[in-house]
């Protein structure tokens, strides 16, 4: 059974690849890092059931942010102050012997699920994410993100988006 939890010692980062340099750079040498000072959380999908060092199947990180409301559509900015908390999807993977099978939805599926868990705590309007590349955003408005006005590649995902499609 796979499960998804925080980044730690005991997976193989090492062994992971996603095909993306810039990825598989991150999880190898910049995740951990970024735990430990507070700047970001990566998670990791593992078959639960993997001896240590257990393999990374995915991952996916998260971080708060702050933009100016002046960046949403402007019906969305009317009715907030200037400036507005969220929570940032900095990176998702899948490993190469996983891509297309579904993977990346469990993943974007259980970073809705911690924005909520976030959400519940702190609040925060949605989930942003900065799409590497076109088929990245493609794959996110799969999901029903919308790209910023401001950024072709910078999509929102709203809170009340999140809670439908998570059915909460």
């Amino acid at each position: 059974m796979r499960k998804i939890e925080p980044l730690a010692k005991f997976h193989d980062r090492e062994g992971f690849d996603c095909g993306s340099e810039p990825l598989n750079l991150f999880l190898k040498q910049t995740a951990r890092r970024h735990a430990t000072r507070g700047i970001s959380r990566t998670f990791v999908l593992v078959e639960e059931e993997s001896s240590e060092p257990k393999p990374v199947l995915g991952f996916f990180s998260l971080s708060l942010c702050q933009i100016k409301s002046e960046s949403l559509v402007p019906e969305e900015a009317k009715k907030l102050p200037r400036t507005v908390s969220g929570v940032r999807l900095g990176r998702l993977a899948v490993a190469r012997s996983l891509q297309g099978q579904g993977t990346g939805k469990t993943l974007l599926v259980a970073a809705m699920q911690k924005f909520l868990e976030i959400f519940d705590m702190a609040g925060g309007i949605g989930l942003f994410v900065d799409a590497k590349d076109q088929k990245a955003k493609r794959f996110y408005e799969h999901f029903g993100f919308v790209s910023l006005p401001s950024s072709d590649l910078e999509l929102f995902l709203p809170v009340t988006t999140i809670r439908e499609a998570l059915g909460q």
